[in-house]
């Protein structure tokens, strides 16, 4: 039996941690737990926790001596069970193997600190992973926690998220000598997170540290390796109704929305047909970043941000910038709106993993080609004229993409007089997609 303790955010460990230890032969942890493990046997084997795989190692090897030489005992900061080492001690031995005594989250004790709950939260890693992910979900979302690593803390996350409008709060320490102070300095946390302004507010008890600070704050401050957690607050947003399923809101009843939901300009949008087999080519998702090329009313890209992703919607029209952010806001989600013509501005804008086009003109076959070259994933263009598929088509294909496409033809209902109905067609529509191939290693794709 593997007996994994959750040690919270800070030390002493926890009452329960003192019973296993006692009758423990090895005992895995960091160098503070186990400076702290005072009522562990002489005797007892230690390992200090640093990669996980020695550590694996060395348990494994005390699991093949006989039972009488005592339990395996894992100190584990945080709550084990979150982000943490019980998932790699399942794989590992089995999950039956197992007795885990949770603690108490980072993420937990920042909410905490600032009076505020985290049902409605999405949680997203950093540590060891590509940060983009977590920028995106920042970008999406307005209560995000991310757990941070080194090249992935506040500075690195405020400087990708210095145009967002949100609020960053970094927990420093959380758990350092914490004490009976822990109410005075919640709430001050919490005043200091519903503040007002660019004013840095900070809270901290004995080495503890919860500071607000804005994105461009954050980047320009060297914060080193006590940061626990930084919370992404859209400050307008940090208190949800009463909720029934925790994480982030389920995704929309339905999409494809009809053309009247969106405030547009002579018909100047995308119909939902075309929009329907455009999102599904596209397939937004929490922790993507799409674009919306040649926006327009920006249907495409609320229909995206409904559906979870990070949307940058380019429109060269300064009423259409603010038509795409009229239909972002009445639709409750976050479209960042850039005023600009493509591809010239293309080059400014972080990554995409997937793009619609709606627009180009003339420059459709270069536009095509400057998104297929930074797309992730994919690339859905969206055309009206014959005479310009031939060149978009090369363009995907130049660029990697397995290329498709299809032209839509649609009829709609439409009501006559008499109480009859009759078939109204729509304007045909090409739509091409472009899709990067799985990268193949050693003749297998992965």
């Amino acid at each position: 039996m593997i007996t994994v303790v959750g040690t919270g955010t800070g030390a002493p460990l926890p009452p329960d941690a003192g019973a296993a230890l006692a009758g423990a032969g090895l005992v895995v942890g960091g160098r503070r737990h186990l400076a702290a493990a005072t009522t562990m046997p002489d005797t007892a084997e230690r390992v200090v926790l640093g990669p996980l795989a020695p550590a694996l190692d060395a348990i494994e090897q005390f699991l093949e001596k006989p039972a009488d030489q005592g339990r395996v005992v894992v100190l584990a900061s945080g709550d084990p069970g979150f982000f943490g080492i019980v998932r790699a001690l399942a794989e590992r031995f089995g999950a039956e193997r197992l007795e885990v005594h949770p603690g108490v989250s980072s993420v937990a004790t920042a909410f905490a600190r600032l009076g505020l709950t985290w049902d409605d939260a999405v949680v997203v890693s950093a540590h060891g992973r590509d940060l983009r992910t977590a920028v995106n979900v920042c970008r999406a979302h307005p209560k995000v926690a991310v757990l941070t690593g080194p090249g992935s803390g506040p500075a690195e996350l405020g400087a990708a998220l210095r145009s967002s409008g949100r609020v960053l709060v970094v927990a420093s320490a959380l758990g350092a000598g914490a004490t009976s102070g822990a109410t005075s300095a919640s709430n001050a946390g919490a005043a200091s997170a519903s503040g007002s302004g660019t004013d840095s507010g900070s809270a901290s008890h004995s080495g503890e540290r919860v500071e607000r600070v804005t994105p461009a704050e954050a980047a320009a401050r060297d914060w080193g390796p006590a940061v626990s957690v930084v919370l992404c607050l859209d400050e307008s947003r940090v208190l949800s109704p009463v909720r029934t399923i925790a994480g982030p809101p389920p995704g929309p009843a339905r999409w494809a929305l009809e053309e009247g939901e969106f405030t547009h300009r002579d018909s100047m949008i995308t119909k939902f047909e075309v929009r329907a087999l455009a999102l599904a080519r596209l397939g937004p998702r929490l922790g993507e970043h799409v674009w919306d090329i040649g926006a327009g009313s920006g249907s495409v890209a609320v229909e995206c941000a409904r559906l979870g992703a990070a949307v940058t919607a380019v429109e060269k029209t300064l009423d259409g910038v603010e038509r795409v952010r009229a239909n972002a806001a009445a639709h409750g989600v976050d479209v960042t709106a850039v005023h600009g013509a493509a591809p010239t501005v293309l080059s400014d804008l972080p990554a995409p993993d997937a793009v619609f086009i709606g627009g180009g003109g003339r420059e459709l076959p270069a536009i095509v080609t400057a998104c297929a070259r930074r797309a992730r994933r994919s690339v859905v263009v969206a055309m009206a004229a014959l005479d310009r598929v031939p060149a978009v088509r090369d363009a995907l294909v130049a660029a990697g993409l397995d290329c498709d496409g299809v032209l839509l033809q649609s009829s709609r209902l439409a009501p006559l007089p008499g109480d009859v109905t009759r078939l109204a067609a729509t304007n045909p529509v090409f739509l091409l997609w472009g899709v990067r191939p799985p990268v193949r290693s050693e003749g297998v794709a992965q």
